[in-house]
C-alpha cells in the first residue's frame, strides 16, 4: 500500500508539475508579441530609453523583442513589413513616410520644426490627426509618438562669421547626395557639395568644402572638429523619428493595454529626448574647448528664407494648404 501510495503521489505530483508548464507556457503564448526593427544601435538614445523604459512598462501584457542595425529588416522597408503583417513595431522617419503619405514631406522641410518641445506639441496637436489617419489608412500603421533625433548645425572650416543666408554664399557646404538635401542646402544660401559621409573629413582638411551640416555628436564622434574652425548653431533641422505600431496588433489590445502600451511609449521618448538635449549641450562645451567658435546666427533670417524657399517649391504642391502657419503656431 505504501508502494502504491507512493507512486500515486509521484504521479500526481507529476501531473501538477505538467500542469503548471503547460499553463506557464500558455501564459507566455498569451503575451503581445512586439517585434521592433531599427537600423539604429543599441546604444543609441532612442533603442537605449525603449529598451529601459518600454519594455519593462508593457512586460506584462507584451514581449518586447527589439533588432538592431537592421537584422530584421533593412532600412526603409519596415513600414512595408508592418503592412504586411510581418512586422509589430519599428523606428521610421518623415521621409520614409512620405513615399507613402506624399504630404508627410512637410516634416521634413528645413526649419520646421523649432526644437524639441515644438516637435512634441506638433505631433499632439489636432493638425496632426489626418496625417496620422492617412498612415493607418494606407499602412495599417499607427504612429505612437515622436522622438527627438537632433539638431543640424553649420560646421565650416572658413573664418568668415556667418549671421544670415547671404553670408553663405559661394561657401561648398556638404550636403548628402539626394535632390531633397541638396534643395535644403541652397535654401540655406550655401552652394551644396554631395559627398559621400566617409569622404567629409579628408574633404574639409583639403579645402575642397568649406563645411558640413551634423548634429553635434556626430561633429565630435567624426572628429570633424579637427579640421574645421567654427559651428554655426543655425538648428536648421530639428530631425525627428516616430515609433510606429502595427495598427492590427494595436487593435487587439484590451483598452488598459493600449493606454498603458501608449504611456510607456511616451515615457521612454521623453527619456532619450532628455538624454540627447543634455548631450547636445555638454558638446558645446566641448567644442568650444577644442578652440572651435561657437555662436548663434540670426536664426529668424534663416528660418524666413528656408520656409519661402519650400513653399514656393514642389515639395510644398502635396501639403495641405496653411499647414505650415498651423505648425508655427505650436511653437511656444
Amino acid at each position: 500500500m505504501s508502494a502504491s501510495m507512493t507512486r500515486r503521489a509521484l504521479l500526481s505530483a507529476a501531473a501538477a508539475t505538467a500542469m503548471m508548464i503547460s499553463c506557464g507556457v500558455a501564459f507566455a503564448a498569451d503575451k503581445i508579441q512586439l517585434r521592433m526593427s531599427t537600423v539604429a544601435t543599441e546604444t543609441d538614445q532612442r533603442t537605449k530609453a525603449l529598451a529601459e523604459v518600454f519594455g519593462p512598462a508593457v512586460s506584462e501584457f507584451a514581449s518586447y523583442e527589439p533588432h538592431y542595425n537592421g537584422t530584421l529588416f533593412k532600412q526603409a522597408t519596415e513600414l512595408e513589413a508592418i503592412a504586411r503583417g510581418n512586422l509589430e513595431m519599428a523606428i521610421t522617419s518623415a521621409q520614409e513616410l512620405a513615399q507613402f503619405v506624399p504630404e508627410f514631406s512637410v516634416f521634413s522641410a528645413g526649419y520646421l520644426h523649432r526644437d524639441a518641445a515644438h516637435q512634441v506639441a506638433v505631433f499632439n496637436a489636432p493638425l496632426m490627426e489626418p496625417f496620422k489617419q492617412r498612415v493607418e489608412d494606407t499602412l495599417g500603421v499607427k504612429l505612437l509618438t515622436v522622438m527627438y533625433l537632433g539638431r543640424r548645425q553649420l560646421n565650416l572650416r572658413t573664418d568668415q562669421e556667418i549671421k544670415t543666408p547671404a553670408d553663405l554664399a559661394n561657401v561648398k557646404l556638404r550636403m548628402p547626395g539626394t535632390d531633397a538635401w541638396q534643395f535644403l542646402g541652397r535654401a540655406l544660401g550655401a552652394n551644396p557639395v554631395p559627398v559621400a559621409f566617409g569622404e567629409i573629413y579628408t574633404a574639409l582638411q583639403t579645402g575642397a568644402i568649406d563645411g558640413q551640416d551634423n548634429p553635434l555628436p556626430t561633429v565630435r564622434d567624426s572628429k570633424f572638429y579637427e579640421v574645421t574652425k567654427q559651428i554655426v548653431l543655425t538648428s536648421h533641422l530639428v530631425d525627428l523619428n516616430y515609433l510606429a505600431i502595427s495598427k492590427a496588433v494595436w487593435d487587439k489590445m484590451t483598452p488598459e493595454q493600449q493606454a498603458a502600451t501608449q504611456a510607456a511609449a511616451d515615457a521612454a521618448a521623453e527619456t532619450a529626448r532628455g538624454r540627447q538635449l543634455t548631450l547636445e549641450d555638454e558638446l558645446v562645451s566641448f567644442m568650444k574647448e577644442k578652440g572651435l567658435k561657437v555662436y548663434e546666427p540670426d536664426v529668424a533670417a534663416f528660418r524666413a528664407k528656408v520656409q519661402a524657399d519650400y513653399l514656393a517649391s514642389d515639395y510644398a504642391k502635396a501639403w495641405p494648404a496653411g499647414i505650415v502657419d498651423e505648425i508655427n503656431a505650436q511653437a511656444k
